[in-house]
């Protein structure tokens, strides 16, 4: 695993979507689509892959009814079709898609943190038990 991939799982690709402006919310401030996906408890990275392996008109259709429930982003409620076609512009090449495992997370080459911290604490104890056991003579 690269250093990279640990420090962001997510795939970078789709950055440009995730982070494309779409319109501004009631209070003035401009509204990502990773923001409207967040705003509708979405995971934005898992969406956009979906998104992604699909056609651009199944995206493009799927996306306008996300895009149609944000209800505080005034231009999507009234144009979020259009909004959603110049958006799947912005999505990467049509990828397979990532089947979840039985726990319904994906499966794939990243591990979890919490995994990983698991894993340093088994070897740590392995190495506490072989230095102490080892210098320790019962007398």
């Amino acid at each position: 695993m690269s250093a990279s991939t640990m420090l962001n799982p997510n795939n970078p690709d789709f950055e440009r979507f995730l982070y494309a402006p779409v319109g501004e919310d009631r209070a003035g401030s401009t509204v990502s689509v990773l923001s409207v996906l967040a705003r509708l408890n979405l995971d934005p990275w898992a969406e956009t892959a979906e998104l992604a392996a699909l056609s651009r008109e199944a995206a493009g259709a799927r996306l306008s009814l996300l895009l149609s429930r944000c209800r505080d982003v005034p231009l999507l409620e009234r144009d979020h079709e259009a909004v959603a076609d110049d958006l799947t512009h912005l999505l990467p090449a049509r990828t397979a898609r990532v089947k979840p495992s039985s726990d319904g997370t994906p499966t794939g080459r990243t591990m979890s943190w919490s995994t990983l911290l698991a894993i340093l604490a088994v070897v740590y104890m392995l190495v506490q038990t072989l230095f102490l056991g080892a210098s320790g003579s019962g007398g």
